[in-house]
């Protein structure tokens, strides 16, 4: 048995992957350059510039052409896995180029009319936005979590965009994070929908960031809970229609909904409170079909 494996693997063609190096390209926010010219003066940077020592950044070009379109150029994320800056080679690697303009319009209201006012039931926001630049690198764990969740949700999106079977390989498509107050979820939230923004730029011409605020979905209202969630989830479905936006939804503060739910089971809540619960489970699942 062990011969013939081995006689298989001499008789395979060897392929070894080169580590791929990602290089966020900054457009200035008047720039109407076309992508491709970018890649070509991008390039021909990084063939005067082929080693560097762990995440670099160009802010200065001697290429008249870049000073006017590019506000910066970053090697990027090189240090999620190692443990401390090492030297790259470029040409040893393969180079994916993720160039972006971001957006500088702040967040914008999704209101619910109920009765007689309207209720802010989420944020949204244009991505890649202005607002979120940066954040991602501000954000240190003592764990590899940026770089598992970025594989995750890679992997999740490459599932769904070769319509892998859910019944032979089955994956969730919700992310949880959880831990104490104050640690950053909520901003390694947005941070990860920016980054996944700029890494598919070439799929998605633009993400959409939608921040649920789980308390404006309980109703002061008996029975108006639930009717405001499926509104909710039908703008959210509206935009997931738009084939070239990336759409994330972040609820915030989850935990609401779920101590509902057992306040609810223990007598304490009305039953319009498990009603909002259910209705928010079932339309995520929606969602994710």
């Amino acid at each position: 048995m062990d011969e013939a494996v081995g006689d298989l693997k001499q008789a395979l063609p060897c392929v070894t992957e080169s580590p791929t190096v990602h290089v966020e390209v900054r457009q200035r926010g008047g720039s109407t350059a076309k992508k491709e010219d970018i890649k070509l003066s991008i390039k021909k940077l990084l063939n005067r510039h082929n080693i560097v020592f762990g995440d670099y950044s160009w802010t200065e070009f001697d290429d008249p052409f870049l000073t006017r379109n590019v506000q910066s150029v970053s090697i990027v994320d090189t240090e999620l896995k190692a443990k401390g800056p090492q030297p790259i080679d470029l040409t040893a690697c393969t180079v994916a180029l993720h160039i972006f303009q971001l957006n500088e319009d702040g967040p914008s209201s999704e209101n619910l009319e109920e009765e007689t006012e309207n209720i802010i039931a989420a944020n949204h926001w244009i991505l890649p936005a202005l607002e979120f630049h940066g954040l991602w690198d501000s954000l240190v764990y003592d764990v590899e979590v940026k770089s598992h969740l970025l594989d995750y949700v890679m992997t999740t999106l490459l599932f769904s965009e070769k319509n892998v079977d859910s019944n032979l390989i089955s994956w969730n498509r919700v992310v949880l994070l959880h831990g104490p107050p104050g640690t950053g979820k909520t901003s390694l939230c947005k941070a990860l929908a920016q980054k996944l923004t700029i890494r598919l730029s070439s799929r998605y011409r633009y993400g959409q960031l939608i921040e649920i605020n789980s308390h404006s979905l309980f109703s002061k209202w008996f029975s108006e809970s639930g009717k405001l969630v499926t509104k909710m989830f039908q703008k959210i479905q509206d935009l997931i229609d738009d084939k070239d936006a990336l759409v994330f939804v972040l609820i915030d503060e989850v935990e609401s909904l779920t101590a509902a739910r057992n306040a609810c089971r223990a007598g304490t809540e009305p039953s319009d409170a498990i009603r909002v619960v259910n209705a928010v489970l079932t339309q995520i699942d929606q969602i994710k079909r």
